[in-house]
């Protein structure tokens, strides 16, 4: 679990190319994206760039294809294990082929990927090759390369899709910047760049400058209310199915949003949807699940929204966690070992190390909206209920970050009860609780984020009878602020 986010996009460089906004794919809505293409003169080459952020892992997700009908189709795809695939299939017979042998599992990385194709080069290995956040991808489980000029089923007439192959492998993550060439074999520089003061992080370029054809497409998912419009100036919208402005983010390659970790399933009982913003208790989920940014200076905001209990013994627990859990589920709950704190929904108390309690504000149910606010500069936290500070400001006293277990805190939810399981939508900015818009759209001190309500604003009270700004735990906010 990264302290911070992975370093393959430039997150806070000034005067850098900046991609405002992702469209987000949750695998549940079958959501997709087609368009048909016909006409096409060029058959043998091409290139398709996107930048991803995964969420599921572990099934058959589909980034693209164009499918002619089942027997002819080529399409990019992560696989069951989470390797990628690469794959032209024509009137039957699978005529090019690449999977990686790297898994991509890092639910907090934003990749690049670009698919080049000549089948036409001289070179066979030439003719289909994969970068991978500008670097070229040489270790293949599976490396079958094009006959010379044989059909490349990516560029011909058929269904583009994206996010979907027929009624299945629906994606599951962030798509950002989607371009396809029809007719030339470009290089990743073509869409990125490697930072020149960071060398080893790859950076979307603007592709506005691109020469597009006919056939051609960029979908920037800028227009929350037309996501699947193409930028290109060649008209080639998509036609969304179960998107809608909800589904724009931004979380995007150039500021990378905290979510919720799909790997940090202690007993496997929680789910994930929308991006990771929404988690799911599957049975009594003792132990918590964390996010993926663990932080360890400046000051934070977050929305937790409490969303929703089934069954008894109603017991939610929203806050922070700075220890591992192994052994049994007894005993593992979130604030039931050193260094955690939550704010408890039935009671309104804090409870902290080795199990205390203190009284702290008022209680809160289901469809509630949680703030918390980290002041890890003075080790203070604070909680608000639907935009109003608890205890009047007065924050809770915490362990400072590096006498903790971990060295850091992570924003953290469980439930407390076998009775029954909860449901909480997290917004960290990335702009929506789960899949709910919000009725607000307020940004933090340096202007990134979208939240309900104003993260430095206490609703009326003062922090500690002093102002403070807590920012979003984006890149952005990371870079220039510590964390």
């Amino acid at each position: 679990m990264p302290l911070i986010l992975p370093g393959n996009v430039a997150s806070a460089t000034a005067g850098a190319y900046e991609v405002a906004n992702s469209c987000r794919f949750n695998d549940g809505d079958s959501a997709s994206m087609t368009k048909s293409v016909s006409s096409t003169s060029q058959t043998t080459a091409g290139t398709i760039s996107c930048w991803f952020k995964r969420g599921t892992f572990g099934a058959d997700q589909r980034i693209f294809v164009n499918r002619v009908d089942s027997a002819n189709y080529g399409g990019i795809k992560f696989k069951t294990d989470d390797t990628l695939e690469v794959v032209n299939v024509d009137s039957g017979a699978v005529t090019g082929k690449l999977v990686t042998n790297r898994k991509f599992r890092d639910p907090a990385a934003w990749y690049h990927f670009c698919v080049s194709i000549n089948s036409s080069d001289g070179t066979a290995g030439n003719r289909m090759r994969l970068y991978v956040n500008g670097i070229e991808e040489t270790s293949f489980s599976t490396d079958t390369n094009p006959s010379s000029g044989v059909t490349m089923e990516f560029f011909t007439d058929g269904t583009n899709k994206i996010g979907q192959f027929d009624s299945d492998e629906y994606l599951d993550g962030y798509l950002a910047e989607f371009v396809m060439i029809h007719g030339s074999q470009l290089a990743p520089t073509s869409f990125g760049e490697f930072d020149e003061d960071s060398p080893t992080i790859w950076k979307p370029k603007d592709v506005s400058g691109l020469s597009f054809g006919s056939k051609d497409y960029y979908l920037d998912f800028e227009d929350s209310g037309d996501l699947d419009d193409d930028e290109s100036g060649q008209g080639n919208d998509f036609t969304a199915s179960n998107l809608a402005a909800v589904d724009q983010a931004t979380d995007s390659p150039t500021n990378n949003f905290c979510v919720m970790n799909p790997l940090d399933k202690y007993w496997g009982s929680w789910t994930l949807s929308n991006g990771n913003n929404t988690v799911s208790a599957t049975n009594a989920a003792y132990v918590p699940i964390r996010a993926t940014v663990g932080l360890t200076a400046g000051k934070w905001y977050w929305e937790v929204e409490f969303d929703a209990w089934s069954g008894t013994g109603q017991q939610a627990l929203i806050g922070i966690c700075a220890t591992d859990r192994t052994g049994s589920a007894s005993g593992n709950g979130l604030a039931e070992h050193a260094y955690d704190y939550a704010y408890l929904d039935y009671d309104g108390k804090i409870y902290g190390p080795s199990n205390a309690n203190a009284s702290y504000g008022n209680t809160y149910t289901t469809g509630d909206i949680i703030g918390v606010y980290l002041d890890l500069d003075n080790n203070k936290l604070y909680f608000g209920k639907n935009g109003t500070i608890q205890a009047s400001g007065t924050g809770f006293s915490i362990v400072a970050a590096a006498s903790t277990t971990l060295g850091c805190y992570f924003p953290a939810v469980s439930d407390w009860t076998s009775n029954g399981y909860a449901t909480f939508k997290c917004n960290f900015g990335s702009g929506q609780f789960g899949d709910t818009a919000l009725s607000s759209a307020v940004a933090d001190a340096n202007g990134f984020g979208q939240f309900e309500y104003d993260p430095s604003d206490g609703g009326g009270s003062s922090f500690d009878s002093a102002a403070k700004d807590f920012l979003a735990i984006c890149t952005k906010n990371l870079g220039s602020d510590g964390g």
